[in-house]
């Protein structure tokens, strides 16, 4: 009586039983290779040979290029530009941050919020000073010895026996005054009209203390004199001195321009101050 077979060993013989592969000439039928194999022997070899495909493709996609190619993967240089670009990001967000900090805390000083101390105004202790002169009451005495004094010569050649100071000044440019000396309107100067190019002279002997360029007065020029009297010469288009320099009266400081944001064509703006206070030119130089 044969003897019943199980499926398990069913399964086992068909992976076992061997199967030969022979390769042969078509014409003359010869033997040219031949293989023995079983199912086995297949599916162990293919399960290898998979294995290894696998891992190659994994190295090549880890330390080569091709990587690049593969949908999903960036490149290397891609990633450092991004991570370049996001520290720069980084920098310029934090110097953001640092400029509107400053922009806020200087604002109200540009919009006129936070207005500067009296004490450190040159322009409210000169308008405090003339309002409280214009408070005093002038005696008849007072008014007469006023209407002797302005009755004389402002500009002296010599000091006179009643003790009036010597004090000569050159004009520093000749022509047509277009703004007058006003303290009401803060302007503690008078604009002389001059064409472009006319020297500039210096109204006394002195020494230049500033010259510099400003974006509101263009190049400007300061000379300090003798007595506490300032000289400042605005809107030149150059400037022929520099600070330090040692100028003599009449000497050629700058040239007639027309620079600054301020500036409405060649002109000279010429201020005079005394002791720390602005004065009227005209009480000392005849411009004509």
């Amino acid at each position: 009586m044969a003897k019943k077979v199980s499926k398990r060993e069913k399964i086992k013989q068909k992976l076992t039983d061997k199967y030969r592969l022979v390769i042969l000439n078509e014409n003359t039928f010869q033997e040219r290779f031949s293989l023995k194999l079983s199912r086995l022997n297949v599916f162990v070899l293919g399960g290898v040979f998979s294995v290894l495909l696998i891992g190659l493709t994994s190295l090549l996609i880890a330390f080569t290029g091709l990587r690049e190619y593969i949908p999903g993967y960036s490149s290397t240089s891609l990633k450092k530009k991004a991570t370049k670009l996001t520290y720069e990001a980084d920098s310029l967000k934090n110097k953001l941050a640092i400029l509107e900090a400053y922009t806020k805390a200087i604002r109200p000083v540009l919009t006129g919020q936070i207005e500067p101390e009296k004490v450190d105004s040159i322009v409210n202790v000169a308008q405090t000073r003339i309002v409280d002169d214009s408070n005093l009451q002038a005696t008849k005495q007072d008014s007469l010895f006023r209407e002797k004094v302005e009755g004389k010569d402002r500009f002296p050649l010599s000091e006179g026996a009643e003790g009036r100071a010597k004090v000569v000044f050159f004009s520093p440019l000749t022509g047509n005054v277009s703004q007058q000396y006003n303290i009401d309107d803060k302007h503690y100067a008078i604009d002389i009209v001059a064409p472009t190019g006319t020297p500039v002279k210096a109204i006394a002997d002195g020494t230049v203390i500033l010259a510099e360029w400003t974006a509101e007065t263009g190049y400007v020029i300061t000379v300090q004199h003798p007595n506490g009297f300032i000289s400042v010469y605005k809107h030149n288009g150059t400037l022929l001195k520099q600070q330090g320099d040692f100028v003599k009266s009449g000497e050629a400081i700058a040239s007639v321009g027309s620079t600054g944001e301020l500036s409405t064509g060649p002109h000279l703006h010429f201020e005079l101050w005394n002791n720390g206070y602005p004065v009227n030119p005209t009480n000392y130089i005849d411009f004509q």
